[in-house]
């Protein structure tokens, strides 16, 4: 490999216009240079061409349904940008539907993409982060559904609960290795221009910040070996729980 700065790197799963952006900003703000996977590359570079307080950052496209492009993209990632010291897995795909409608297809899809991808881009990083001295962290960002299995959520919430169960279980494994992992439940409607387009008679208060829930990231990727968090959640003060 080829030798790099000792800038650390993180890679953002799932880099969408809102969580994913803001964590964009708020770890090149901290210094890191930042990796931003997403299906859509063109949507993605457009994204980072308009942040202006986005520095030090490179879009990658991975499907992360596909263990083979997963691969792949890492492997760029880490010739490209150096060893990765923090992954935030971002990825999701909230899925309306009941018992009554549900299908396979449909199960299968959710659990290839907060499950499956999770265990690709996990394997990826992990090898690597077992060498660093700089307190290496996979961060996941799980929903309401992760612990709550609401009756028009079917799919999701199967999806998201054994995503939350995997991210223990390598928490247990992986912390005696020195690897922190944390799983960030966003209990709340995440403060967008779609969510606001959805939801147009709320105040500034019903939502989730993004930047905020970066801050959070931010502070779980980093904290203290003698004083780590597994299960953190956040919400509105007004959210109802």
């Amino acid at each position: 490999m080829t030798k790099h700065s000792t800038i650390p790197v993180c890679v953002i799963v799932g880099a969408g216009a809102g969580n994913g952006m803001a964590l964009a900003r708020k770890f090149s703000k901290q210094g890191y240079s930042v990796a931003l996977l997403a299906r859509n590359k063109i949507a993605l570079d457009k994204r980072i061409e308009e942040d202006k307080e986005l520095n030090n950052a490179f879009s990658y496209r991975c499907d992360v349904t596909d263990s083979q492009e997963v691969a792949q993209t890492f492997h760029k990632v880490m010739k490209q940008q150096g060893p990765i010291s923090s992954l935030i897995y971002n990825a999701g795909n909230a899925v309306f539907d009941t018992i009554n409608n549900a299908n396979v297809n449909t199960l299968e899809q959710a659990w290839k993409t907060n499950i499956q991808g999770l265990l690709s881009c996990s394997q990826e990083v992990i090898p690597e982060m077992k060498k660093l001295d700089s307190n290496p962290s996979i961060i996941v960002i799980g929903a309401t559904a992760s612990v709550k299995g609401s009756a028009n959520f079917l799919s999701f919430a199967a999806a998201k609960g054994g995503q939350r169960n995997m991210a223990e279980s390598m928490a247990r494994s992986l912390g005696p290795e020195g690897i922190h992992v944390a799983y960030l439940i966003i209990d709340g409607v995440i403060d967008t221009p779609m969510t606001r387009s959805f939801i147009k008679n709320k105040d500034d208060d019903f939502f989730l910040s993004p930047d905020a829930i970066a801050d959070t990231a931010f502070h779980l990727a980093n904290q203290k070996k003698s004083a780590w968090s597994f299960q953190v959640d956040i919400r509105p003060f007004l959210e109802k729980w």
